[in-house]
């Protein structure tokens, strides 16, 4: 039997059919724990829950979860997939809850060995997961809110925000709430800005005069704002900048830990100008298409490394890859880009790829591409990156190459 289950923030719709296609059983899922835990029951007495896989749209979330704790094999299939599907069930293309159930269901039996079954993360990997995604969020909202702040200054305190290169640095937030109007820093002159910033234990290079310079050089605000709403206005996003630093610095401290833990980690370890965080990030994400990988070809596809073939007739195209893990994409290209700064073999890979035309991005996704081929072989003999044993590897080939084409 096959289950379709079509998934809602309020209520899920549920659907048994049999081999023949017949429906076995259907009903809606309240979402709550007695609905969830009643469906779940309802569908062990249809079976061994290892025997019922489910079709959802869907790849996480907490009906994936309760699907994989209940040992239900889960079968996410891509909505645009099954949108694509639809006329199959009538030209109509007709959408309703338990329909969309029952064509799931359906889908699954009659095209479910085309598809990926859903497996468990490996708990390290998963946490490591969750910790660098939520640090990418919060880095985000920072840029955000650093964004703010700017267009804040630029419209009513210029000056304070071409002081310092950095605005969401400590000096420059500091600065911000220290004189967060154009009245507070009238009376600021050099020797006075020089007091303040051994104050702050400013360790910067740029003489006190060029600050004030900078910070007279701006344009004069014309805001009709008062002193007191302005004032308000800046230290609030002041505040809000510095609490999403303090939630990234301890995440990160939270990822270092996770990933000193993680089993897996030393064996990249060594790979040229990866950080911790970036080294998290590569775990993290890479870590899941890793463990279900079949070759490194499957892998630096659901990476989003390598292009998509179009050919029809005289038509041949090769287009980039959309349909892919994106977070996985961004963690692995970010290193690869940095890694030819201290490779060379990486270097020469990326700049033969620019001298043959192509852009810096699609050079960059080349050298991510043969990057992943040695994460691989890494995970899949279990053996530790070593620059001088690829080095030796590399010259070994060279001479073969030579020795057969002489």
């Amino acid at each position: 039997m096959y289950v379709g289950w079509d998934w809602g923030n309020t209520t899920h719709a549920v659907a048994v059919i049999d081999d023949q296609g017949q429906v076995i059983d259907r009903w809606p899922c309240p979402h709550t724990e007695d609905g969830i835990r009643a469906t779940l029951a309802r569908l062990a007495s249809h079976g061994p829950p290892a025997r019922l896989p489910v079709a959802i749209e869907t790849t996480r979330g907490l009906v994936i979860d309760r699907l994989l704790t209940a040992g239900h094999p889960v079968v996410p299939v891509h909505p645009n997939a099954f949108n694509a599907v639809r006329p199959r069930w009538g030209a109509a293309r007709a959408k309703d809850d338990p329909g969309d159930a029952f064509k799931l269901a359906d889908y699954l039996r009659t095209d479910g060995h085309r598809l990926r079954t859903l497996r468990p993360t490996e708990q390290a990997t998963l946490e490591l997961q969750a910790l660098v995604r939520a640090r990418e969020d919060q880095v985000t909202a920072r840029v955000a809110a650093t964004n703010q702040l700017a267009a804040l200054l630029a419209e009513h305190w210029p000056g304070a925000g071409v002081v310092f290169a950095r605005l969401d640095s400590d000096i420059a937030l500091a600065f911000c709430d220290r004189f967060p109007t154009p009245a507070s820093a009238k009376h600021l002159a050099p020797a006075r800005m020089r007091d303040w910033l051994a104050r702050q234990h400013y360790s910067g290079r740029v003489d006190p005069a060029a600050l004030v310079a900078r910070l007279r050089g701006a344009p004069a605000p014309a805001s009709r704002l008062g002193e007191e709403t302005i004032t308000a206005l800046v230290r609030t996003q002041v505040q809000v900048i510095r609490a999403l630093r303090t939630a990234i610095d301890d995440l990160e401290a939270q990822i270092e830990t996770a990933l000193a833990a993680h089993s897996w980690a030393a064996l990249i370890q060594p790979l040229p100008r990866v950080g911790i965080v970036n080294l998290a990030q590569i775990i993290g994400e890479i870590g899941p298409l890793l463990e279900h990988a079949s070759n490194a070809d499957q892998l630096a596809a659901e990476a989003g490394v390598v292009p998509v073939t179009r050919a029809s007739g005289k038509s041949h195209a090769v287009v980039f890859r959309y349909a892919t893990n994106r977070r996985a994409r961004q963690a692995l290209v970010r290193w690869a880009d940095n890694s030819r700064h201290a490779s060379p073999w990486a270097k020469n890979i990326y700049e033969t790829a620019r001298a043959q035309g192509k852009r810096h991005a699609h050079a960059v996704r080349i050298l991510a591409r043969a990057w992943l081929r040695i994460i691989y072989a890494c995970w899949r003999d279990g053996t530790c990156y070593d620059p001088a044993t690829h080095q030796a590897h590399r010259t070994d080939r060279t001479h073969k190459t030579t020795a057969l084409a002489a």
